[in-house]
């Protein structure tokens, strides 16, 4: 989508806001412009963006903080490990997070990654 995001951000980016939903097509208009602020340091991979709004539209998601995208993670093995999710302020992208909801599988923006890539 853009060679200014990290592969991994770009990659999960790419493949979570896929299809025709107008939702997601105006956050994929806003990827060429997005940066990383900053990353968590826990190495989930959850990253937190800068983007200049006034370059791009925002997205029909409504005011405040939105979750725009939920993508559930399915391991190879059929398990649920945890979820990626996009969030928005103001119709513009915000930080994309990676969730945990297991002790004994690592959930990372990786695996993550892999693990969307599976399921196309």
């Amino acid at each position: 989508m853009t060679g200014s995001l990290p592969a991994d951000v770009a990659d999960v980016l790419e493949l979570v806001l896929d299809g025709d939903d107008p939702v997601h097509v105006a956050l994929r208009r806003q990827v060429p412009h997005l940066g990383v602020r900053t990353r968590c340091t826990c190495g989930c991979g959850t990253a937190f963006f800068t983007l200049d709004a006034g370059a791009v539209e925002p997205a029909p998601t409504g005011p405040g903080t939105v979750v725009a995208v939920e993508a559930q993670l399915v391991t190879e093995a059929g398990e649920w490990p945890g979820e990626v999710l996009v969030f928005t302020q103001g119709g513009y992208l915000s930080w994309l997070e990676v969730c945990s909801w297991s002790d004994d599988i690592e959930v990372t923006l990786s695996a993550a990654r892999r693990w969307l890539r599976s399921r196309c």
